[in-house]
């Protein structure tokens, strides 16, 4: 049959197609105090503190005993780096609607965040508390997170800046539970310091509750949960030679960009973790 299909137009969009994002909520809930400090992959961060000053009871026309100060030094080592090179052939980037350059680095951007925060997700396991494994329901799941809140307050835990990132099995059982302070949605939060957080669903038990499928775990099924003060964790990171290259004989250019970055968590005692299964 006679047709006119084959002057039909092909359109293509200038909008390019973005692939659904996660969350990436750890690397805004701790702290970057030595940021400003490194250089480069390899650079060490000596972190000095004051040994706690005893104090003695005194009695009355008696000589007083003096002590010398002391102090412990931990390190935060920058041996962490990501990188990221992309060929762009110069056809396709005269010839293409969108800002393919911005596109590519956009992209690489966040996949590095997202490595990031996946990796700063795997810190659970040097929590200075813990609360017994546990299978949890909507039935038993304010019990867990209090218990959680509970070994916080015990090792004199500020009540502020408490994070608890939350699997979406996790988030869904304290909706059920009716809590009262959980959205059943992510929305944007700043806090009073500006900082933005992504996937904050509500407050509870002293806890910023944010919903990550980065948290470490199984899935659907088990999760690593830690719950943390931002001083327990720091974090410095440096994105370095970002370059646009010439690539000659392939007609076109070269993106490229390093990132080196440090983690460590420098107070353990404000760290709390538990393995918990979805019951």
């Amino acid at each position: 049959m006679a047709s006119l299909n084959a002057f039909a137009p092909i359109i293509w969009t200038s909008k390019l197609f973005t692939r659904l994002r996660a969350n990436l909520v750890h690397a805004s809930t701790v702290n970057r105090d030595y940021e400003g400090e490194i250089r480069g992959a390899g650079d060490r961060v000596v972190i000095v503190e004051l040994e706690p000053v005893a104090t003695s009871t005194y009695s009355k026309n008696t000589d007083i005993t003096w002590g010398n100060s002391g102090s412990y030094e931990k390190e935060l080592l920058i041996d962490q780096s990501l990188y990221y090179a992309r060929n762009l052939d110069a056809i396709d980037r005269v010839q293409s609607k969108v800002n393919v350059l911005n596109a590519i680095v956009d992209e690489a951007a966040y996949g590095m965040a997202k490595d990031v925060d996946t990796d700063l997700a795997t810190l659970y396991s040097e929590a200075g508390n813990s609360v017994s494994a546990a299978t949890v329901s909507e039935g038993s799941i304010l019990l867990n997170i209090s218990n959680m809140q509970y070994e916080l307050d015990n090792a004199n835990v500020p009540v502020t800046e408490r994070f608890f990132p939350i699997q979406p099995w996790y988030h869904r059982d304290l909706v059920q539970a009716a809590s009262g302070a959980i959205g059943n949605t992510t929305v944007p939060k700043v806090f009073s310091d500006g900082l933005l957080v992504n996937g904050y669903v509500g407050r509870l038990f002293g806890f910023n509750l944010l919903l990550s499928t980065q948290a470490a775990g199984g899935g659907n099924t088990t999760s690593y949960n830690m719950a943390y003060h931002r001083s327990a964790i720091t974090f410095a990171s440096q994105l370095s030679d970002f370059k646009v290259v010439d690539r000659e004989a392939r007609n076109g250019i070269g993106i490229k960009a390093f990132l080196y970055y440090g983690r460590k968590v420098v107070r353990p005692e404000a760290m709390v973790s538990c393995t918990v299964t979805i019951g």
